[in-house]
């Protein structure tokens, strides 16, 4: 990750990575539907990007690696954010649980515990449950 991933235009620290994800994430099921867009450009704000820098990740066609973060609590985060995207719609396609799966997977979880992870995630995201409630229902099944 080269020091441009942090630094917007504008000088704004910002790890554009994570929002890439985002993006790729919508775009799994071959469109970016209006939730899913709304809340990218949410995240967008939140990450301090512009809309026109927002517009170019959005638009922006190459891969790029997942880079996962080191603390349990920032690799939390990031599935999180990706729980909330696949939600955005209302509903989880395969290709949506297939690619969080992957990211969970590159982040460094046990693989024999991530479809719980990744059940947790989704159904407390759906039930609007707290953050850090959530985070440490997640931490009991890492435990677990």
């Amino acid at each position: 990750m080269s020091f441009s991933d942090f630094i917007t235009n504008h000088g704004k620290k910002v790890n554009k990575n994570t929002f890439i994800y985002l993006v790729q994430i919508s775009k799994v099921d071959g469109e970016i539907k209006k939730p899913e867009l709304d809340l990218l450009y949410k995240e967008g704000k939140k990450f301090g990007l512009t809309e026109p820098e927002i517009d170019n990740l959005i638009n922006s066609e190459k891969d790029h690696q997942y880079h996962p973060p080191y603390s349990l609590e920032a690799k939390f985060d990031h599935i999180y954010n990706m729980a909330e995207m696949i939600l955005a719609d209302c509903e989880v396609t395969e290709s949506e649980k297939k690619i969080i799966k992957k990211f969970a997977i590159e982040a460094g979880f046990e693989y024999s515990k991530i479809d719980k992870l990744i059940d947790v995630l989704i159904e407390g995201v759906k039930s609007n449950c707290e953050e850090d409630k959530l985070f440490k229902k997640f931490k009991k099944v890492l435990l677990s």
